[in-house]
């Protein structure tokens, strides 16, 4: 089912440690023309061990309350809305990322840890399993460098480079697509099909200035080394089989490892990629 026309960005917070979060996911939602929902799950188990009932919901309120006003200062005038739910946070984002325009999260600590991943790590979960694109954030800022994608030629990978495209135009910044090859592909031959298919995708932004590359190496590790100089890396959930609950090898390996935000690309085939509108609405928060 696709997403609502004016569906939202929404942020799963967890903690302070997700307010970058919130700042990325803002300045995502106005780039769209979309309203931004904060959401945090607050957990009554963890309330009742606290030394009283009272302070955790207070510091939850805290937290929404502080989310909302940095996601005001980030992009004044976006449509801003707020919400604690008692509810576990995994299957709340899922069910609500249905009817959600892009889910955006924290990497709970992945980037940079140099150990191994837990598959039940929320962000792994949310992007095997997600109904609409997810970004997930890191905790240190990215460099200025281009928006970065990658393509394998399947039909997923192109709807990952229709949003890269949509990205790089909203940041004003250089696109990047890489495709890596087998050894013995011909690299002139898929260099082409990768520049016809991006000439496809730019339509009416025409002016983004665009680079495309094929090398020969594994996937994962090409993406992984040149997202570190990227602002954001964008992949396809899996390229070969986009269906719900997987998640392929390469997307993978760039979730966990690069230092970049990344977008992981599911759930696009009827979603148009802006809202009605793509000037940000003005607060009607309740």
């Amino acid at each position: 089912m696709a997403a609502p026309a004016d569906a939202a960005v929404l942020v799963g917070l967890g903690s302070d440690r997700d307010l970058p979060v919130v700042e990325q996911a803002a300045q995502e939602a106005a780039g769209h023309g979309r309203p931004l929902h904060l959401l945090h799950m607050f957990d009554w188990h963890a309330a009742f061990a606290a030394d009283t009932v009272a302070a955790p919901r207070d510091q939850a309120e805290d937290l929404i309350t502080r989310a909302a006003h940095l996601a005001h200062q980030t992009e004044p005038g976006l449509t801003v809305r707020s919400e604690i739910v008692e509810s576990a946070m995994l299957p709340t984002l899922i069910r609500r990322s249905e009817v959600t325009f892009l889910l955006a999260v924290g990497d709970s600590g992945m980037a940079g840890s140099g150990q191994s991943v837990p598959a039940e790590t929320p962000a792994v979960q949310l992007a095997a399993r997600a109904g609409c694109p997810l970004l997930v954030v890191r905790r240190e800022p990215p460099p200025q460098g281009p928006v970065l994608v990658g393509v394998d030629g399947s039909p997923s990978s192109h709807l990952a480079l229709q949003w890269a495209v949509e990205c790089a135009a909203r940041r004003d910044a250089r696109l990047l697509a890489l495709r890596v090859v087998e050894y013995d592909e011909d690299t002139d031959a898929v260099t082409e099909q990768l520049s016809e298919a991006l000439d496809r995708h730019i339509g009416r932004h025409g002016a983004v200035p665009t680079e495309c590359r094929v090398v020969r190496g594994d996937p994962a590790e090409v993406l992984i080394d040149t997202s570190r100089n990227a602002q954001v890396a964008l992949v396809a959930a899996r390229g070969d089989e986009p269906g719900r609950a997987m998640l392929g090898a390469v997307a993978q390996s760039l979730l966990y490892h690069s230092p970049a935000p990344v977008v992981v690309v599911r759930g696009l085939a009827q979603m148009p990629l802006t809202g009605p509108d793509t000037r940000p609405a003005r607060d009607q928060r309740p």
